[in-house]
Formats: structure tokens, C-alpha cells, sequence
């Protein structure tokens, strides 16, 4: 194992410590317990958005913590859900006195200590509502999840929900919004090569130079189907297609496509898949209306990709356009 750390006991720890240094106009970041904040929480009348998971999945959570996204990150260890009393902290921090949305993608820890956070919370008056996303359409169930994994719609929720909470929607229109969002996303992954966890030493899986992995999810666990390797054609449309029909999405459909690097991919390669799938929606009369291409939701070095589609709407589209301002997305005023 070569990586550029100090020691795998500390590696979220130093990264976090680094994070603060990169980003201090933006961000609150403490260790004990690990949360990311925005510099400027509670912002008082407005719902707060806090989501959290394991860290090796960077930008997400934290990356994502700022103006017009997130109020609050909770990064676990490793591939490694947070605990309830991070989740507990991060709600503290950031309730402006409108509520607080936790956005949990659905991994069994990730779920039962988001909703312990949410109980305890609840006890002392709070108003804390939980939202799941599921949007991974490659397992039914798999060892870290019951039902479908939490994936790459998890970067979209979080981007419109966080839209519309600084817009100052109530609690009530925020939950009912993201769970629109959740029930229009859909996501897919491949791998040609596993990652290591820094404190395992080892690849969680292997594959040998001829060989891909298809349907993998976010933690390293293996797909659904491991086959010889193809060309970009061959493995977009492999992606591509169980999204299409899982849905399903028609001709006329407006999406988002977002073009994800698992770490290990460059643009390059991520930039040439992504006209690819843009090519293989237009021939079925799916417009492509915004666009998202880069390494947001990784997996440590993992090289591979995945694709997510989310049929938008008017409100959808309007809350991705408006302005966000964290340390891995940005635009607008």
C-alpha cells in the first residue's frame, strides 16, 4: 500500500485538520466529535440540510458544506458510518430554529444512527426529519445496505434540497422535495480496479487487467457482474441502460446527467464517456438539460465511473441553477 498519509489511525482526522486550513472563510471544522459546518451556522429561519457518511468517498459530504447546500457534514472513519452523537453534534451546530432535513443514503449503520440522532434530538424539542435515498439500481440488498445503496443521487439531492432550504422553504417543503427528487434518480457503477482502505492495507477486491466489475458500489463491494473488459461504447451502455429502464425514463424527458469518477479515472476518460452517454440518450429522444461531470461521490482510487440520471422539472432545474458556494461546487453570485 502506498498512499500520502501519516498514520491510518489519523487519516481522517489530519484530512480534516487540512480541510479547515484550505477552507477557513467557508467552514467550521471540529474532531471530537467530526463535523463540518458552515462558518456562518446557525443561520437562523432557514431549515438545516446535514448529511454525513464514511469518509473515502471525498468531496462528499464535506465538500458539499456551504452556501446553498449543506449546513453540516458528518465524516465517519473510513468506509465507516458516523455515530449518533456526531449527527447529534452536527444538528446542534447548524439549527437555525426552522428544523433540520438529514439526508442519509441508505447503508444499514448510516440509517439506524442518523435516525438515533433524529430520536434524541426530537427528545429535546427539536423538529429533525430524516430523508433516505436509494438510488443505486444494481442490488435489491448487498452487506452494507437493506435494499438499494445510496449513490451518486445522493451529490443532486443534496445541491437542490440545499437550494431551496436558503431559499427559505419550510420543513415541510424541503422533506416532500427531496423525497421527489429520490423517487426520480437513478444510478449505476463499474470498476476496473478495487481501492484500499488505509487501515485494511489490501485491495477490497481484485481484478485482473482483462476484467471489470459491474454494479459495484461506493464502499468497494463487489457488482453484480464481474467480465471481461470493454470500450467506453460498451461499458456506458451497460450503465446507461439499467438506469433507463429502471425508472423508466420516455422519450421527451428532461434530465440531469452526471458523469462520476470513482477517484482513479481522469477527465479524459470521464469527459469521453459522458458524450458517449449523451449520445446514446439523444437517439432516444431524452433531453439532456444540465450536466455534471467530475469526481464527486469516489471511492477512494478506485478507477471506474458511474452514471446518475434525474428527471427534472421546473423547480428542480431552477434550484440546480442557483448559487452554491462550498469547497468542491460553485457557481453563481
Amino acid at each position: 500500500m502506498k498512499k500520502i498519509i501519516n498514520d491510518p489511525a489519523t487519516v481522517v482526522a489530519d484530512s480534516l485538520r487540512g480541510m479547515a486550513a484550505a477552507h477557513p472563510e467557508l467552514l467550521r471544522v471540529s474532531t471530537k466529535p467530526a463535523v463540518v459546518a458552515r462558518a456562518d451556522a446557525p443561520v437562523r429561519g432557514k431549515v438545516a440540510v446535514v448529511s454525513g457518511g464514511g469518509s473515502g468517498h471525498e468531496p462528499l459530504h464535506a465538500g458539499f458544506v456551504g452556501p446553498g447546500m449543506l449546513d453540516a457534514a458528518c465524516p465517519g472513519a473510513v468506509f465507516t458510518s458516523p455515530t449518533p452523537d456526531q449527527v447529534q453534534a452536527a444538528v446542534s451546530q447548524v439549527d437555525g430554529g426552522a428544523g433540520v432535513l438529514l439526508v442519509v443514503k441508505n447503508y444499514t449503520g448510516d440509517v439506524l444512527n442518523f435516525d438515533t440522532a433524529a430520536e434524541l434530538a426530537a427528545a429535546e424539542g427539536g423538529d429533525v426529519r430524516s430523508v433516505v435515498i436509494d438510488d443505486d439500481v444494481a442490488v435489491k440488498d448487498s452487506l452494507y445496505t437493506a435494499g438499494r445503496r445510496g449513490v451518486g443521487g445522493t451529490v443532486l439531492l443534496e445541491k437542490i434540497v440545499g437550494a431551496a432550504a436558503d431559499r427559505k422553504v419550510d420543513l415541510d417543503g424541503c422533506e416532500a422535495l427531496a423525497r421527489r427528487v429520490i423517487a426520480n434518480v437513478r444510478s449505476m457503477g463499474m470498476a476496473l480496479t478495487g481501492c484500499t482502505v488505509p487501515h485494511v492495507g489490501e485491495p477490497t477486491f481484485t481484478l485482473a487487467e482483462d476484467e471489470m466489475e459491474i454494479g459495484i458500489g461506493i464502499h468497494g463491494e463487489p457488482g453484480r457482474e464481474r467480465m471481461p473488459a470493454e470500450n467506453a461504447d460498451g461499458i456506458v451502455r451497460r450503465l446507461l441502460e439499467p438506469v433507463l429502464e429502471d425508472l423508466p425514463f420516455r422519450e421527451g424527458d428532461r434530465a440531469l446527467l452526471f458523469t462520476n469518477s470513482m477517484g482513479g479515472t481522469p477527465l479524459i476518460e470521464l469527459y469521453l464517456a459522458h458524450g458517449i452517454a449523451e449520445r446514446l440518450l439523444a437517439e432516444r429522444g431524452i433531453r439532456v438539460e444540465r450536466r455534471l461531470v467530475g469526481p464527486f461521490i469516489t471511492s477512494l482510487e478506485m478507477q471506474g465511473m458511474s452514471i446518475t440520471l434525474l428527471k427534472l422539472d421546473d423547480e428542480m432545474i431552477e434550484l440546480w441553477d442557483a448559487p452554491v458556494h462550498t469547497a468542491a461546487l460553485r457557481w453563481g453570485a
